[in-house]
C-alpha cells in the first residue's frame, strides 16, 4: 500500500447539479419519545416551551437549517387518522400505537400542533397519508383541511379548530411501506393504488403539491419499475399523477435479528457497517438507472425518506421505542450518505434521516429524568453541511489505494455557490491517519479554513454527563500545497474545508 497522500481533484469551474437543502431533511414518527418527550412536552411542562412544543430542541434543529419534516409515520402514517389530532385535545380518542411498544396515543399532537412545529423550525411539511388503512376520501379531505382558503367543508371545519389561514403543504406522501407495515401490497397493486390516491390529493388556491409514492424496500427495483410503469412514459411536457417515489434503506453492523451494538462494537463490526453504508451509492444509481428508461429527462424524483443506522436498543428501554446512542460511527455512516447524495443530486431531490429526536440515528436525545438535552455526533454532520444546502455540486475524484478488503477509506464531496465552495472529507480508517492532496484546478483560491469532527475512540458519545465529548472544532491540519491544499486527516475523522474563490 502506498504512504504517498492521497489526492482528490477537484475542478472548482465546473458545477453540475443544484444539491438540493431537502436531502438533509428529517423524520419525526409517532415512535417512543420522538414526538412526546422530544417535541411536545405538553402545555404544563417545567420545561421551556411554546405552546407544548420544547423550545431548546426547535432551537438546535434551526441550526441545521431544517429544510423539511416528514410526519406522522413510518408505519404509524398507515394507523393514522388525522381527525383523531384535531379539535379540543381533552375530546380527542385514545388509540393504540400497535406499531410501536403497544402503547396508547392520546392524540394530544396532531394537525394543528405539527404544523406550528413546521412555523417554528421555518421547515416545509412533508405530510404521509394513511393508505394502508384510510380511504381515498379521507386523504382528499386533509389536504383540504390544511390548504384551502375559502368556505369549503374542510376550511370551515378548520377555522372553527382555530386557524384561519389555510397553510403551506409542499410534499405530500402516498403511502408508507407498502410492501410491509403499509399494507402488505405487491408493487403492482400499489402503484394503482398511487395512481388513485394522488388524484384526489389536489392543489387547492396557490398550494401546489408534490406528491411522493411509497417505493421500494431498499434494493427492490421491481418495485421501482411497477410505479414507473404505471406513470406510462415521462415526457418532458406531461402532468404525471405523482411527481416522486422513494425507498428506504437501513445500515447495521449484523441483521434484522441482531443489529449490533450502538457503542460496542469491534474494528470488524465498524468496518461492515461502513460496507453496508456504502451500498446506498449503489442502490441510488440502480433505482435511478430503472427511471431513466422511462424518464430520461428525470421530471420524477427519488426520495430516500427513511435512511440512517439501526442498532439494537438500549438495554433497560422499551423495546418498541427503538432508542439507541449515536457515536463517532454514526457520524461517519451519515457522512457518507452525504457524498453519495451530493453525487445524485441529479436524480434524488430529497432524503429524510430516521429520526430526528430520541429514535434511531437522532440529532437529539434528551433525558427523560432530567430534561437534559444532548447534541449526537450525527447532528453536528449536519450542522457541518449546511454549507451544501442549495449549491451547485462538483465533482470530486479520490485518487487512494487504500482499502480495508473492500472497503474504500476514503471518501469526499463538493460544491460551490461560485464565489465560495465547501469541500467534506472522511478518513474511515478505524486506526490511521491520512494526508489528502486537494489538487483544485480551474479557480483560484483565495482563502480556506478547515473544521473537524472526530475523537479519540469510534465508540465514543455525548451524553447528559459529557455532553461535548464529539463535538466539531477548528482545524489546523491544512495548508498550501503546489496543486491546492494538504489536509491532515486523523484516523476516524470527518473534516470540511471551506474555500473562498
Amino acid at each position: 500500500m502506498s504512504t504517498a497522500p492521497a489526492r482528490v481533484v477537484i475542478n472548482l469551474d465546473l458545477p453540475g447539479p443544484t444539491i438540493s437543502r431537502h436531502l438533509y431533511g428529517h423524520f419525526a414518527e409517532h415512535l417512543g419519545r420522538c414526538v412526546y418527550g422530544g417535541f411536545w412536552v405538553g402545555e404544563d411542562s417545567p420545561l421551556p416551551h411554546t405552546n407544548g412544543i420544547r423550545t431548546d430542541v426547535v432551537e438546535a434543529l434551526k441550526a441545521l437549517r431544517i429544510p423539511n419534516l416528514r410526519w406522522p409515520g413510518g408505519c404509524f402514517a398507515d394507523d393514522y387518522h388525522w381527525r383523531d389530532g384535531i379539535g379540543p385535545r381533552e375530546q380527542r380518542p385514545r388509540t393504540v400505537n400497535s406499531h410501536w411498544g403497544d402503547v396508547v396515543e392520546d392524540n394530544a399532537f396532531g394537525t394543528h400542533e405539527f404544523m406550528t412545529l413546521c412555523e417554528l423550525l421555518g421547515a416545509d411539511p412533508y405530510v404521509s397519508g394513511n393508505v394502508g388503512s384510510g380511504t381515498v376520501r379521507e386523504m382528499s379531505e386533509w389536504i383540504e383541511y390544511l390548504t384551502r382558503g375559502d368556505d369549503s367543508p374542510m376550511a370551515t371545519l378548520r377555522r372553527a379548530n382555530g386557524r384561519d389561514e389555510p397553510w403551506k403543504v409542499p410534499f405530500w406522501g402516498l403511502g408508507n411501506e407498502a410492501w410491509g407495515c403499509g399494507g402488505n401490497l405487491r408493487g403492482d397493486a400499489f402503484a394503482d393504488l398511487a395512481r388513485q390516491y394522488a388524484t384526489y390529493v389536489r392543489d387547492h388556491g396557490g398550494n401546489r403539491v408534490y406528491r411522493i409514492a411509497a417505493g421500494a424496500n431498499a434494493d427492490d427495483y421491481h418495485w421501482t419499475e411497477s410505479l414507473m410503469k404505471a406513470l406510462g412514459q415521462v415526457e418532458k411536457s406531461s402532468n404525471p399523477v405523482f411527481q416522486a417515489l422513494s425507498f428506504h434503506y437501513y445500515t447495521m453492523s449484523g441483521d434484522w435479528q441482531d443489529k449490533g451494538d450502538a457503542t460496542s462494537f469491534s474494528d470488524d463490526e465498524y468496518y461492515r457497517t461502513i460496507a453496508q453504508a456504502y451500498r446506498v451509492e449503489e442502490m441510488l444509481t440502480r433505482h435511478s438507472t430503472v427511471m431513466d428508461r422511462r424518464d430520461p429527462h428525470k421530471r420524477i424524483g427519488l426520495v430516500l425518506d427513511e435512511w440512517g443506522t439501526w442498532w439494537n436498543v438500549e438495554e433497560g428501554t422499551n423495546p418498541g421505542f427503538l432508542y439507541q446512542q449515536n457515536t463517532m460511527r454514526d457520524a461517519l455512516v451519515a457522512s457518507l450518505h452525504f457524498d453519495a447524495f451530493h453525487r445524485h443530486a441529479d436524480r434524488l431531490v430529497m432524503a429524510n434521516i430516521a429520526q430526528t429526536v430520541n429514535v434511531l440515528q437522532a440529532m437529539i436525545l434528551t433525558d427523560p429524568a432530567t430534561g437534559a438535552l444532548v447534541l449526537t455526533p450525527t447532528y453536528h454532520v449536519f450542522e457541518m453541511n449546511t454549507g451544501h444546502h442549495d449549491a451547485a455540486s462538483l465533482e470530486a475524484h479520490v485518487i487512494d489505494d487504500r482499502r480495508f478488503e473492500d472497503v474504500p477509506l476514503l471518501s469526499a464531496s463538493a460544491s460551490t455557490t461560485g464565489e465560495s465552495a465547501l469541500i467534506s472529507l472522511s478518513n474511515l480508517d478505524a486506526g490511521q491517519a491520512r494526508p489528502v492532496v486537494l489538487d483544485l484546478r480551474g479557480q483560484d483560491v483565495s482563502g480556506y479554513g478547515a473544521r473537524i469532527l472526530t475523537s479519540g475512540s469510534l465508540h465514543d458519545h455525548n451524553d447528559p454527563s459529557r455532553p461535548n465529548t464529539v463535538r466539531p472544532r477548528p482545524h489546523e491540519g491544512v495548508s498550501r500545497h503546489e496543486k491546492g491544499l494538504i489536509v491532515d486527516l486523523p484516523a476516524h475523522s470527518y473534516v470540511t474545508v471551506s474555500l473562498e474563490l
